[in-house]
């Protein structure tokens, strides 16, 4: 009998030719979630995977790991083309039969749902949990480390010894859109927006901007005492994003 807690594992390939490592649990109904990591996380890490068991029980699941990021190719360009991976995620979906695409990102994620539903489409609901609203934010410690570890080369390549992650060196050029400067483009698919008010990377501004720029129909969850991202996700918080994400995509 066929396992279905395993993960049948996938190798992708997006639109400028990277490999991306995915894995697919099989659920019941028309609904696939693509499941999409923070910065330095990976679709294999325990956070990850038991996020990825609580939504399988309302649907498929489909998680990736970004380029740059545990066993994909590539380098990380940290919210720009990763729009390409979260893509061949759910061509991936469809082929696989499912009707009803829910995107769900966390932290940096959760900015790439965004603006991978605004410019490619084909998703029927996005979740954006814990993710900046806009570029460059500096004004919380954790993430002036982070801006030391993409900037930095010494940075670059401590977090490559540290995480396995592959950050490229050269940049953005252009500056891709911000998630809040493109969130309006996302309608008349759903988007629900959640962050904590305990979140140490991203105050709760980033909600409020992201929700704000975002057109109906749309959704803003803030959270007591929740932290930031997968790590903090509580599975009473999952189980009812992916109701949400089930009930907005039924007709």
């Amino acid at each position: 009998m066929e396992d279905v807690t395993t993960p049948e594992p996938l190798t992708l390939f997006t639109a400028d030719g990277v490999r991306i490592d995915a894995g697919h649990l099989r659920g019941g109904g028309d609904v696939c979630f693509v499941l999409a990591h923070g910065f330095t996380c990976s679709w294999r890490q325990p956070a990850l995977r038991r996020i990825a068991g609580a939504l399988n029980a309302r649907g498929g699941v489909l998680a990736l790991d970004f380029r740059g990021h545990g066993r994909s190719g590539g380098h990380s360009t940290v919210g720009d083309r990763e729009v390409l991976d979260v893509d061949a995620a759910v061509t991936a979906a469809r082929r696989r039969g499912y009707r009803h695409i829910a995107v769900t990102g966390f932290s940096m994620g959760g900015a790439v749902v965004v603006r991978h539903a605004a410019l490619h489409g084909g998703v029927d609901a996005v979740v954006s949990v814990s993710a900046p609203a806009r570029w460059y934010y500096r004004g919380t410690v954790p993430m002036r480390r982070v801006h030391w570890v993409i900037e930095r080369r010494l940075g670059r390549l401590a977090v490559r010894l540290a995480r396995g992650t592959r950050i490229a060196a050269a940049g953005w050029d252009p500056v891709p859109e911000a998630p809040h400067e493109i969130a309006g483009r996302i309608a008349p698919v759903p988007l629900l927006v959640v962050h904590g008010d305990a979140d140490a990377f991203f105050p709760l501004e980033h909600a409020h901007q992201l929700y704000g720029a975002a057109s109906e129909p749309k959704e803003l969850w803030i959270e007591p005492a929740f932290g930031h991202a997968e790590v903090a996700a509580t599975p009473d918080l999952i189980e009812r994003i992916a109701k949400w994400a089930t009930d907005a995509v039924s007709p």
